[in-house]
């Protein structure tokens, strides 16, 4: 029996480690399938990780390094080359390497931080042929990053999300030339500052309404057809414009890792794809706590580590029994917000919210309800579904409420 296993070790799993460790917990064990520690973060070389929890501009090894630094000072078991194969509701993980074979842990709590993966080129239906050529932006990342290779010269991205803005950038230092940045939607889903640095700096164009609609090529690809695309996203065939290029990358959107979690028979959200989880980032399976991208996709790592940390102290909590649940509080949303993390709330405490908008907004007012009365409002000048959203709520405004609802409202200039 463990006190505490930790499925995936990048910068969520070495976070809920460290703050299992400092409340309490000694026996705690990491399973990583990677040969080292850092997840994601190992590939993204350039800086902007870490303002927000070490006050310091770092690379994504650096910032990992930080947490690996730490999880080694504290002697925290680790098992790397190590696949989880499987983990029951009654939190039994089934696991092989190349050591021990097949095997089995029996934990007292489960915190799951398996992060998320790329929308591959199999789920767009694209029309065309299958050359070689087409890459995800973070395979295209790793490739150039850590094995020193460079997919190609001439290159068009289909997405913009933050990994594919980051990879334009990438590859046109790297000597490459970035026709275009091709969005399907009206805004671009990345950050702000990404669009700024990645983009515009180096004067790449960014095609938002716009989708790549047939790909052209038999042995390696030769170019692509892109077109506008109406309010409902269909392509305007007026419109369409080769353009001629050897590498495609997609950077269409991350999907949470969560087949482990549909084999412990947790209730996952519709819309996040991750577990359903409450304040403490338990989630609908006792013991069984998510956090990082494994549960909503997050914008900075800074974030994953501190809800990270939420998800270690809270399954530490558990293991001493030192958790309670004193009520069920269901948190919805209306149709302009996307989701809620959490989405209920078991404790009457201090708690942050987080939240993304379905669409652009200017001068809005974010009001929470808790039984229908206005229990906390915000003024926000914009929002924009690329950037995630949080609003803390104390915990004496949840007294004798039975549900919360967040509503957003747009305000006149």
């Amino acid at each position: 029996m463990t006190d505490l296993v930790i499925i995936g070790g990048g910068p969520a799993g070495m976070s809920a480690a460290v703050a299992a460790y400092e409340k309490g917990v000694r026996d705690i064990l990491i399973l990583e399938r990677d040969e080292h520690l850092g997840g994601i973060l190992q590939q993204c070389i350039h800086n902007g990780f870490g303002l927000h929890r070490f006050g310091e501009e770092l690379t994504g090894p650096e910032y990992a390094w930080k947490y690996e630094k730490k999880v080694r000072e504290l002697g925290i078991s680790v098992k790397y080359r190590t696949m989880v194969l499987a983990v029951s509701p009654d939190r039994i993980i089934t696991a092989a390497n190349e050591e021990e074979g097949i095997f089995t842990v029996e934990a007292k709590a489960v915190v799951l931080a398996m992060g998320c993966r790329e929308r591959p080129k199999g789920a767009l239906n694209i029309a065309g042929t299958r050359p070689a050529g087409i890459f995800s932006a973070g395979t295209a990342q790793k490739l150039v990053n850590q094995k020193g290779y460079l997919p190609g010269k001439s290159v068009v991205i289909l997405g913009s999300g933050d990994i594919g803005l980051i990879m334009a950038r990438r590859m046109t230092l790297e000597g490459a030339e970035v026709k275009a940045v091709c969005e399907l939607m009206p805004y671009s889903g990345g950050l702000i500052r990404n669009i700024e640095q990645c983009l515009n700096d180096f004067g790449i164009p960014l095609k938002l309404s716009h989708t790549v609609v047939e790909i052209h090529g038999r042995e390696k690809l030769e170019g692509v057809t892109i077109a506008k695309v109406d309010q409902n996203r269909n392509p305007i065939p007026e419109t369409r414009e080769y353009i001629a290029c050897d590498t495609l990358l997609l950077s269409v959107g991350l999907i949470p890792e969560n087949e482990l979690s549909v084999q412990a028979g947790i209730q996952l959200d519709a819309v996040t794809g991750g577990a359903v989880v409450d304040q403490d980032r338990e989630t609908s399976r006792q013991g069984i706590f998510a956090c990082g991208n494994v549960l909503h996709v997050h914008d900075l790592v800074d974030f994953v580590s501190e809800e990270a940390e939420t998800a270690g102290k809270n399954a530490a909590a558990y293991i001493m029994g030192e958790r309670g649940r004193s009520c069920d509080i269901p948190v919805s949303c209306d149709k302009k917000i996307r989701y809620t993390v959490p989405q209920r709330i078991t404790e009457r405490k201090d708690l942050t919210i987080f939240f993304r908008v379905a669409d652009r907004y200017r001068n809005v007012k974010i009001t929470v309800l808790g039984d229908g009365r206005v229990v906390h409002s915000v003024r926000k000048l914009r929002m924009a579904p690329g950037e995630m959203e949080s609003i803390r709520l104390k915990g004496e405004l949840l007294q004798d409420i039975s549900r919360i609802r967040l509503e957003l409202e747009e305000m006149e200039a």
